[in-house]
């Protein structure tokens, strides 16, 4: 299927996502990396621009955020990350890393359990194995009970749990999280950064989420990384050095989220190269 915006021809410079030798430390390296896409307009073609020149890394275990406004390439980014995409320019050096899309994408024929387990299913694990990879995880992240339920019966906050868990049984130390809590409600929403911070201190990993809210980003990251309106550039990088649990009421929250706004609204005002032209 055709979606009308497809990824433009790689050049020959470009250069494949490759391990870091001090992987360890830096397990993300992203260096003045740029993707385009063409516009297949009836055959009239055209480009746009999703990220230009975008340099940034993620420690090991830390949580980072980028925010961006809507269209600026965060899941363009994601999906550089992980390999399924490949730039343009620049380079990727990265581990290996699961990608948590906008959507659960829970296969609705499937189990609570099955689904849970699909990356271990997909690895050849034994099924009776798999599924008992994925009860231990369900009895940690309080889903216990609701294995055989089917995703229609499940809230939004389940079926987002139960997602993170196949996220996290592919084995990956890195995880790519795209907007994962974007189509719940406030009061779901705050339950379920409560949730990610546990799991993650239970089980630390890399992450790398990207999320359009300003306040989530700075409620869980270690680091925000801003983003300006497409194509998408690094404008900010603010330090989140912060106790958790976080309060959004907390002065320093707040002074973060206005900061991280100011860069926001500036990188917005300012003309692009495009508009310039």
């Amino acid at each position: 299927m055709q979606t009308g915006l497809e990824p433009g021809p790689r050049p020959p410079s470009s250069k494949p996502i490759a391990p870091r030798a001090d992987a360890a430390a830096w397990p993300v390296r992203i260096a003045n990396v740029s993707r385009a896409y063409t516009a297949q307009d009836g055959g009239s073609g055209g480009s746009v621009q999703a990220l230009a020149g975008i340099s940034l890394q993620a420690g090991a275990e830390e949580l980072l955020a980028v925010v961006g406004p809507s269209g600026c390439g965060k899941t363009t980014l994601l999906e550089l990350i992980c390999g399924l995409q490949r730039p343009d320019t620049g380079t990727i050096e990265c581990e290996a890393a699961a990608l948590m899309p906008q959507r659960d994408l829970l296969l609705p024929w499937l189990s609570a359990l099955d689904n849970a387990a699909l990356a271990l299913r997909i690895a050849h694990m034994p099924r009776a194995r798999a599924r008992a990879c994925a009860a231990a995880v369900f009895d940690e992240l309080g889903l216990t009970g609701f294995e055989r339920a089917r995703p229609y019966e499940l809230s939004g906050g389940m079926r987002q749990r139960v997602a993170f868990v196949r996220t996290l049984l592919s084995g990956k130390r890195l995880l790519c999280l795209d907007e994962p809590f974007g189509a719940l409600d406030a009061i779901t929403r705050a339950e379920m950064h409560a949730w990610l911070g546990e799991a993650l201190e239970r089980e630390p990993r890399t992450v790398v989420l990207v999320t359009h809210d300003v306040e989530e980003a700075i409620m869980l990251a270690d680091r925000v990384v801003v983003l300006s309106p497409r194509p998408g550039r690094v404008v900010a990088e603010l330090d989140v050095d912060l106790a958790r649990p976080r309060s959004r009421t907390d002065a320093d929250v707040v002074a973060l989220r206005e900061q991280a706004l100011i860069a926001l609204a500036t990188a917005t005002a300012a003309p692009t190269l495009e508009q310039v032209r």
